[in-house]
């Protein structure tokens, strides 16, 4: 078994798409092991996506995933990562496959609904920046 992080950004929490989202990540094999509502500070943002710090879009990142609630989950199950991308989709929703969360639910490259850990060590890391150990159900 395996985990993942998923984090329904505000775009889709703001269009109350969570149930949604969670019965296709469900649907695909994934479950929930621990799950928390919260809106992300400035500091919390810029830490969580610091990888991207150099990058032209990170202001505009930061600035959305603030504007709003986030639902932030730990998913678990075999291959949970691979799978977890699976059921998102392709990160612009244009191109994501029919079915996918982000085809569905994304109106663009950053308002995609949807984030997920792309690797062990990424996983673990995202993990650890939102639950304890004793979270994780």
């Amino acid at each position: 078994m395996q985990r993942t992080l998923s984090i329904i950004k505000p775009d889709a929490y703001g269009a109350g798409r969570i149930g949604a989202i969670i019965a296709l990540l469900e649907k695909g094999g994934l479950r929930v092991r621990a799950a928390r509502t919260l809106r992300l500070t400035a500091e919390q943002a810029r830490a969580f996506y610091a990888v991207h710090s150099e990058r032209p879009f990170f202001e505009s990142l930061v600035a959305f995933m603030t504007s709003g609630p986030v639902m932030v989950t730990v998913l678990e199950g075999e291959d949970a990562i691979q799978r977890n991308r699976q059921i998102m989709g392709a990160t612009d929703p244009a191109k994501a496959e029919e079915g996918t969360i982000r085809a569905q639910y994304g109106t663009n490259v950053q308002n995609n609904a949807v984030h997920g850990s792309d690797a062990t060590d990424t996983a673990l890391g995202e993990i650890a920046f939102f639950f304890c150990e004793s979270d994780l159900v």
